[in-house]
């Protein structure tokens, strides 16, 4: 399956959406309600008139867990939202499908073609049915630095699974693990062999982790412990990949 990259550039993000007003207002409202509020594209294509028209959000499950999500709707968005579903049934589909049939949905695979052909149109390459939420979630992480609100949003299992949904590497890590020379690969497996540091080390970390582990069920833990704990676990969710990766 190809990468898909969330659009980052605005000259880039306004020539799509021109492309997609031009092929059908529809699909550039689709989209706009993807980048407005992170929504699937899936659930974006079962929300009916009903569902949006003079809301400030959507509620919707996600993935199989029955986890429920409140979907923010932005002021601009609500407005175009109302302009666009003003004197329709409320019964009828948002994004309807072909001609004007507003009692059928738009198919995932029509909306991924014409995603696919604005981004053609535009010079955007790696288009696909998560552009629109990653996209969300790229604008959300610049504006407001807040991964653990988007993680919790998508329902993912860590702040570095949002990181990499993302395309960002993490700027407060302060570490990495970096390609080094053969010399000095050569003096690394020297220095761990020695008198078994670095299984000596790798005992301690887990010793710690284990600590960890048993302290989570304490209910004396402040908020501020579990704030910590989580930057760690997901700095070293991060580097785990890294390593893996290598």
């Amino acid at each position: 399956m190809k990468w898909v990259s969330p659009i980052k550039d605005e000259k880039k993000l306004q020539a799509f959406c021109d492309e997609l007003g031009k092929i059908d207002e529809k699909y550039l409202i689709m989209f706009m309600v993807g980048i407005g509020t992170g929504l699937q594209l899936q659930e974006i294509l079962r929300l009916r008139v009903g569902d949006v028209r003079q809301k400030d959000y959507f509620r919707s499950e996600i993935g199989t867990r029955d986890v429920r999500r409140d979907f923010h709707i932005p002021w601009e968005l609500r407005q175009t939202l109302d302009r666009f579903t003003e004197g329709k049934d409320p019964g009828n589909y948002l994004i309807y499908g072909h001609g004007t049939r507003m009692d059928q949905p738009l198919s995932r695979e029509q909306a991924y073609r014409v995603l696919k052909e604005a981004g053609r149109r535009a010079g955007i390459e790696d288009v696909g049915a998560t552009t629109m939420r990653k996209t969300f979630a790229w604008r959300y992480y610049q504006k407001t630095g807040d991964i653990y609100y988007l993680q919790d949003l998508m329902n993912h299992t860590s702040p570095s699974v949002t990181y990499r949904y993302i395309g960002v590497t993490p700027s407060n890590l302060g570490i990495g693990i970096k390609a080094m020379s053969a010399e000095e690969n050569a003096k690394a497996r020297a220095r761990l062999y020695r008198d078994g540091i670095g299984v000596s080390h790798i005992e301690r970390i887990k010793n710690e982790l284990t600590k960890i582990q048993q302290e989570m069920q304490s209910p004396k833990n402040p908020d501020a412990w579990f704030g910590k704990t989580e930057c760690l676990l997901s700095s070293i969710d991060t580097l785990l990949d890294e390593f893996k990766n290598m």
